[in-house]
């Protein structure tokens, strides 16, 4: 006899693929609407291997916000630098927001962690600890760029603060691309923000970055 098959897991299991394949379904149809069955079709394994593996339906969304994080999100962060001018960096990050938020127009623009888990983090407590997390992990990483531009003492907007606007501005782009906007017209909005952010940082007085 062969050699026996680990229960519900197929053979040749890509867990990345089959994750990549959960959080296109989890964004199109939002984790209420995206049914195990559905769930499993896209991600091409039994129903034993999605429980066996992630313990069922929540845990498999978990999983994929994770995923997406690691993958999509990760490099829009990277895109913060440092790597030039701090005017540059933030265009490069703004500009790597829309990216993300218009990449998949016709079937889920938007974003994973700013529209699914936002959406179901209401009436779930587990969700909203990760939403939390990750909106914090955004503006830390956004808050250490602007330190790193040397913010001024003098401020009176902090760079916590000025991190919290940025990144709600973000998350107003990719709001505005889940309702259609495109490209062109979610810029405009994104130079708005990086003007403010500079003059926040120069308390009015644009220079170094």
């Amino acid at each position: 006899m062969g050699e026996a098959r680990v229960r519900g897991r197929p053979r040749g299991f890509d867990e990345g693929r089959a994750l990549d394949a959960a959080v296109r379904l989890f964004r199109a149809e939002g984790y209420d609407g995206a049914s195990v069955d559905r769930l499993c079709r896209e991600m091409r394994v039994p129903r034993a291997t999605l429980y066996d593996r992630f313990g069922g339906k929540e845990g498999l969304f978990l999983a994929a916000v994770a995923r997406y994080a690691d993958t999509r999100i990760a490099p829009v962060l990277a895109a913060l630098g440092p790597a030039g001018a701090l005017r540059e960096d933030l265009t490069a990050f703004y500009e790597a927001v829309i990216a993300l938020a218009t990449a998949d127009r016709e079937e889920a623009p938007g974003c994973l962690v700013s529209c699914a888990l936002a959406d179901a983090a209401g009436a779930h407590p587990r969700f909203r600890g990760e939403l939390a997390a990750r909106y914090d992990a955004m503006e830390e990483r956004i808050t250490a760029r602007l330190k790193a531009a040397e913010w001024d003492g003098r401020a009176t907007t902090s760079p916590e603060s000025a991190a919290a606007l940025a990144a709600s501005i973000a998350r107003g782009l990719i709001l505005a691309a889940r309702s259609g906007a495109g490209t062109a017209e979610l810029r405009p909005t994104a130079e708005a923000a990086v003007r403010a952010l500079l003059t926040l940082h120069h308390e009015g007085t644009l220079g170094h970055g």
